[in-house]
């Protein structure tokens, strides 16, 4: 695809970038039935990811990265959730985290040198932080995941709901009660500590090929450089977090070629022409393309004034928010009309639609949620 055919793509590098992302997003799509129907995060897939190199893609040059922004992230990131869109969010976290390293002195240099360079070496990580009783990490409930002092490190006991990856990551960064310091703190865990284990809990209506299992973590014997982050309470915006639309709109993207492409070949024997001859199949057609659209340009635009204005971050939480709350909400509206061009034949296992419809629906329950952000746009105007 060239500049004239995307107007997202602004120069040759973005050229570039998304065809390496076409590129995966293609290769990736071959494992997506699997994926769903066992909810597994197949280790094929993982390859295909260290393949491509796209779990250092976010890093500096000096360490096997190409020093990608927010906005080149997401292009890439939206064309690879075409093709496999729990892939693109689940492999969106682990370079979320890289990017969140990079911005911001979360951690220090040593520790920060040392993920690039494992990252570097396509090893994954991915944050686990949330549990069963706490729920979002976003409602600011206190973990029951406890660290506690052992000699010159800590022994960390507690069960981590929603990790996504778990079987396959290389490391998880465990969210814990610090009991010494009351403090929550940050571990980084070798996933093949004695003590660490997965449990196959994952079974869910969507987005099944993250395999968001439970994390164990029994009597794990870590030591006291583990303890990587703690928790400020100073709070930064976070422009990575928009890989979580950027792959909601893959998705309605998806669903749209899928709906063209069926409206242009079905033709029922009560017509002399194609479905998409029919009014209502083009209104609900061009209503699809007009909300991916509109979703688009407030994204992009965002990721736009997050890279180009560093010194303006603080000013857009109110939008990073809203970009996410509405591109979910319109990506779901998308896939809606997506079924019912497609009619009964979008329940079947035989076309993507269904597997569409269940997946779309995961970004409602992703963070910042609806109401947060509601009451947050709300309490500006009125409080």
């Amino acid at each position: 695809m060239t500049k004239e055919q995307n107007i997202f793509l602004k120069n040759d590098r973005h050229v570039d970038l998304y065809k390496k992302a076409t590129e995966l997003s293609d290769q990736l799509k071959q494992y997506v039935k699997e994926s769903d129907q066992e909810a597994r995060f197949l280790s094929e897939t993982v390859q295909t990811l260290k393949d491509h190199h796209y779990l250092s893609i976010i890093l500096p040059e000096e360490y096997g990265g190409e020093d990608l922004s927010l906005y080149e992230w997401l292009l890439m990131q939206e064309k690879i959730a075409e093709g496999d869109a729990p892939t693109a969010l689940s492999v969106g976290w682990h370079n979320g985290l890289l990017m969140d390293l990079k911005e911001y002195d979360v951690w220090s240099e040593e520790d920060f040198a040392w993920v690039a360079k494992e990252a570097g070496e396509q090893k994954l990580f991915n944050r686990a932080s949330t549990e069963k009783n706490t729920g979002s990490p976003t409602r600011g409930g206190r973990p029951e995941t406890v660290a506690t002092r052992s000699g010159d490190g800590y022994v960390l006991n507690g069960r981590k709901t929603f990790t996504t990856m778990a079987s396959v990551l290389d490391y998880a960064v465990v969210s814990a009660w610090v009991e010494d310091e009351e403090i929550l703190g940050w571990f980084v865990i070798d996933m093949t500590s004695e003590g660490v284990s997965v449990d196959p809990t994952w079974d869910t209506l969507g987005m099944r090929g993250t395999a968001s299992d439970d994390l164990v973590l029994d009597q794990v014997n870590v030591s006291q450089d583990s303890l990587v982050e703690r928790k400020s309470k100073k709070s930064v915006p976070k422009g990575w977090l928009l890989h979580i639309p950027a792959c909601y709109l893959g998705i309605a993207k998806a669903a749209i070629d899928d709906a063209v492409k069926f409206a242009k070949k079905f033709q029922p024997n009560s017509l002399e022409h194609p479905i998409a001859k029919v009014p209502h199949i083009r209104q609900k057609i061009g209503e699809m393309e007009m909300l991916l659209m509109r979703a688009r340009h407030y994204l992009f635009s965002i990721a736009q004034e997050w890279d180009q204005f560093p010194e303006k971050r603080g000013e857009l939480s109110k939008d990073l928010a809203t970009v996410k709350v509405t591109t979910t909400n319109d990506a779901n509206k998308i896939v809606d009309l997506a079924m019912r061009i497609a009619g009964g034949r979008g329940l079947s296992k035989d076309y993507p639609f269904e597997r569409y419809y269940r997946d779309v629906r995961a970004g409602l329950h992703n963070p910042p949620m609806d109401d947060l952000v509601l009451e947050q746009l709300a309490s500006s105007l009125l409080d």
